[in-house]
């Protein structure tokens, strides 16, 4: 026997019974990648491969104990922070999170198929969000649709809407929050803000203190999909925790995922699930 050698990380988010998403999906891509994953699990959902019928929040005190009780046992090589269902659960993270700020933390908050809040929940949630776990984070990931969606708790009624600057000014203030890097993903391809864009690609641009450090265009694939940004978000937390630096784990990640969404399956009626251990079932159909 001997001690744990392999990277050790800490996951927060929801459980989903299809293994499409939330913390299941994130142990099966740290595993991939040949770390350790461990769970927090912030809700557990009602679903198959298609839809998510219903949730049950977990308590924030549970939350925060499944936590401390893992952390103080064992060293945590990162974090990575997925699906969250209302403010206290924000807050009770927050608060643990501060506790370790050597430690990458990856935010991707959109990353689980959560049902959708009402209006002023959603706001809240995503205020919270904010404010306790965007200053903490070494890289934040969204869409460029979510970081909008997100935007629109700071902006004034009336900001935004066809300024091509928008979006680097919405990325700079979530930078000034003490975020270290935003990743925004499914751009379209060509300039940042989608200039001569090749047909049939979308692009997943990285930003840092100095402005955009890369700008990734990859081939559409058509799927149906469901847990891609997921996979894409638990391989970054898995090179970080490897020691990789953040631009050297953009580009290993967005080759792992796309290497997963090539080779995914449908298990059932519903979206085509991301194959996570697709390169180690390539390597085994060689020999």
């Amino acid at each position: 026997m001997q001690n744990q050698t392999s990277p050790l990380i800490l996951s927060f988010g929801a459980a989903d019974p299809a293994g499409a998403t939330g913390v299941q999906a994130d142990l099966a891509a740290f595993s991939a990648l040949s770390c350790t994953g461990l769970a927090v699990t912030t809700a557990l959902l009602i679903g198959d491969s298609a839809r998510v019928e219903d949730l049950q929040d977990i308590d924030p005190d549970w939350v925060a104990d499944q936590a401390r009780v893992v952390l103080e046992d064992m060293t945590m090589a990162a974090f990575k922070v997925g699906g969250i269902t209302n403010v206290e659960q924000v807050a009770a993270v927050a608060e643990i999170l501060s506790d370790y700020p050597d430690a990458p933390l990856i935010l991707d908050p959109f990353s689980s198929r959560l049902p959708s809040l009402s209006d002023d929940d959603a706001e809240e949630l995503l205020t919270a969000i904010r404010q306790l776990l965007v200053p903490q984070a070494t890289l934040l990931m969204l869409s460029q649709v979510e970081l909008g969606r997100l935007a629109e708790t700071w902006r004034e009624p009336g900001d935004g809407g066809e300024n091509e600057d928008t979006l680097e000014s919405d990325v700079e203030h979530l930078l000034a929050l003490g975020c270290e890097f935003v990743l925004v993903t499914g751009t379209p391809a060509g300039s940042p803000h989608g200039e001569n864009a090749a047909p049939n690609t979308l692009a997943n641009t990285l930003f840092g203190a100095d402005g955009v450090i890369s700008h990734d265009a990859w081939q559409h694939l058509a799927g149906p999909f469901i847990g891609a940004g997921g996979t894409l978000s638990a391989a970054l937390t898995a090179f970080m925790a490897r020691g990789a630096d953040v631009p050297e784990a953009v580009a290993a990640a967005q080759e792992y995922t796309v290497g997963a969404l090539a080779h995914a399956q449908r298990y059932g009626m519903g979206k085509f699930v991301p194959n996570r251990f697709f390169h180690l079932q390539s390597a085994a159909d060689m020999q």
